[in-house]
């Protein structure tokens, strides 16, 4: 865990006002912890709230590589940084932060309450005894989905599902299920963490599976690094996708029956009668 920096912000008094930062009944005056959605990746693609929330928080936690994309946000902050995998690790220091009577900030790429940090936070602060929890603000950000499907065109425009490959938290047997039922209900189907160095054969799988329920001309959309300076879309179809370069930091969306691409425009209609 890396740490570093000072204290805070020069706006803070606006954000604590509008958020309410109260008194414990100690007098002990009670945290707050901002869980805050970066979006994904430009600072331009940040809310005004996600901002003040930064530059009105004490201590700012979070992985090490979301915290060096607004790393000019943080002057004069106390800042908490971890690597992969410890994500229980420093949400629980981010709590602990608070509890001890700080403004926190626990930075989450996109959208927090979308294989975020917002959940692990709600879990542990609800741990603590109520005369001490500190109150979490979730601010939502532009989700990872919303920004690869901007950049492809229009791929969202019906129903969709959205599946996580990464079989750290969620057995692999669920995962299939969950994409045979979504390719089954002709859902589009957006893929995070698709594949990684150790996992290669579940995105082939995933192909296969989508395949027994449509056309291997289906179009299919690969967003590298959405909105970061390595940014690259591909499209692609069912048949041929996974020959394309696909690693962690790619978004992957598969068309609905409906899908089809148009002058570089992967769209999905909606149903108007045009």
């Amino acid at each position: 865990m890396r740490t570093g920096g000072a204290v805070r912000g020069s706006d803070a008094n606006a954000f604590i006002a509008q958020n309410g930062i109260s008194q414990c009944n100690s007098g002990h005056r009670r945290g707050q912890i901002s869980v805050v959605g970066i979006g994904p990746g430009h600072l331009s693609d940040m809310s005004p709230r996600a901002r003040e929330a930064l530059v009105a928080a004490e201590v700012v936690v979070g992985y090490d590589t979301y915290l060096e994309l607004v790393r000019e946000l943080l002057a004069d902050k106390e800042v908490i940084g971890t690597g992969m995998m410890r994500e229980i690790e420093r949400c629980q220091v981010a709590v602990d932060q608070a509890i001890a009577g700080k403004r926190v900030a626990v930075v989450s790429s996109g959208d927090p309450g979308i294989y975020g940090m917002a959940g692990l936070v709600l879990e542990l602060a609800l741990k603590a005894p109520a005369d001490v929890r500190p109150a979490v603000d979730i601010i939502p950000g532009i989700s990872a989905v919303g920004a690869a499907a901007a950049l492809l065109g229009a791929p969202l425009m019906h129903d969709f599902a959205v599946i996580s490959l990464s079989d750290l938290l969620t057995p692999w047997e669920v995962i299939r299920k969950r994409t045979e039922m979504a390719a089954a209900g002709d859902f589009v189907i957006a893929l995070y963490n698709p594949k990684s160095t150790r996992r290669v054969s579940q995105i082939e799988e995933v192909r296969e599976i989508v395949l027994r329920h449509r056309p291997a001309a289906t179009p299919v959309g690969i967003v590298h690094h959405a909105s970061r300076p390595k940014e690259k879309v591909v499209l692609s179809t069912l048949a041929d996708f996974t020959k394309e370069f696909i690693d962690m930091f790619s978004l992957v969306i598969i068309g609905n029956s409906q899908t089809y691409v148009k002058d570089g425009r992967m769209i999905t209609p909606r149903g108007y009668r045009l």
